[in-house]
């Protein structure tokens, strides 16, 4: 070959390469069409999706993905609108992938999915009153028959006592303990539930729960999170675990490997609801205690939208006050008289309220 032949080959051979786009360059020509999206959405809408088109590429097709689910393809760049009614609460991450010219880029965004539920506000009569150990750190409440089961942290206040976590056997009428298995003095306690004869109890950092049996206490065994995370508030439907870490989510939970196996995002209209806390299962709804608020929310377990929200914040006036008290926490139901036992840390009574609309 000539040597201005051999020339004219590479300056083609190098034409061609530089004719496809580089992958900086893909980073900008498709982006998601905002033009006709809202930052959030109901259940009830259709989310229209569309790709932007700078550089005027000739488009194959596009295809579209929520939270990392293929939803549909569309031809060209035609608008695909994607029903949100069945989607999880929470944000919805879009991702475009599109085809053109024999090549693929990708462009992103999201949006945010809420309740469509307005809550109703419930309120409570104050059945009776009962006396609780006041150094108790309540985390957890729960009837197992007559009893009262009662996990409680390793919490101080401004007077610097710290309490020693446990998991105990209350009487609900007296406030007696009349067994407790303690954990170590570094662990922390925090949400208990019964289930099949066993008490399950989270622990706050230590990232392990406890399985008891629930008619001695001796601990059985120690299950690992199935994550790095937080242990806050526990309860069950009779065959699986809901558990929360201080975000919005409540995990399903197999009570047998302590594995997710499912979660929901808990909203109301308008906004997520973080920080839901020690929990209660009843008749098919999860009652939440929002920590720090002083407030129970009723939670629909399929989706995660709340259907009411009760105020409890008077009762913190009706125990006695003292330097290390602190916020509500601990709901229990007793299904013999339809009626609630709620308490907090460090308080020294226990109400026994009854909840209507």
């Amino acid at each position: 070959m000539k040597k201005h032949n051999l020339l004219a080959f590479i300056l083609l051979g190098a034409v061609a390469v530089s004719c496809g786009d580089s992958e900086e360059d893909k980073k900008n020509l498709f982006g998601i069409d905002t033009t006709g999206i809202k930052q959030q959405y109901e259940p009830q809408e259709t989310l229209p999706l569309q790709v932007t088109n700078a550089k005027k590429k000739e488009i194959d097709s596009v295809v579209y993905y929520i939270n990392d689910k293929k939803i549909g393809t569309s031809a060209a760049n035609k608008k695909l609108d994607f029903a949100l009614n069945g989607q999880k609460f929470g944000y919805q991450n879009i991702k475009a992938l599109v085809y053109y010219n024999g090549d693929n880029a990708e462009a992103s965004g999201r949006v945010e999915l809420m309740s469509n539920i307005t809550p109703k506000i419930l309120k409570y009569d104050i059945v009776n009153t009962y006396p609780h150990d006041i150094t108790a750190y309540t985390q957890g409440l729960e009837f197992l028959r007559d009893t009262l089961i009662e996990s409680t942290g390793s919490g101080s206040g401004p007077s610097g006592k710290r309490a020693v976590s446990d998991i105990r056997k209350v009487n609900p009428k007296t406030g007696e303990v009349y067994k407790s298995t303690k954990l170590d003095e570094q662990n922390f306690g925090e949400g208990a539930t019964v289930l099949n004869n066993k008490i399950y109890q989270l622990t706050y950092k230590r990232n392990e729960a406890y399985v008891y049996d629930a008619n001695t206490l001796a601990k059985i065994k120690t299950l690992p999170y199935f994550k790095q995370t937080e242990g806050w508030g526990l309860t069950n439907d009779g065959k699986n675990l809901y558990m929360t870490d201080g975000s919005e989510k409540i995990y399903i939970v197999d009570p047998e490997t302590f594995k997710e196996t499912d979660y929901l995002n808990v909203y109301t209209k308008g906004s997520k609801i973080p920080a839901v806390n020690e929990l209660e299962w009843v008749d098919g709804k999860i009652y939440g205690n929002v920590y720090q608020k002083s407030a129970l929310a009723v939670i629909d377990p399929k989706n995660g939208a709340v259907e009411a929200i009760l105020d409890l914040s008077a009762l913190k006036s009706k125990v006695t006050q003292h330097e290390d008290i602190d916020v509500l926490n601990g709901i229990a139901y007793n299904p013999k008289t339809k009626t609630f036992f709620v308490t907090g840390k460090n308080w020294d009574k226990m109400f026994e309220i009854r909840i209507h609309e």
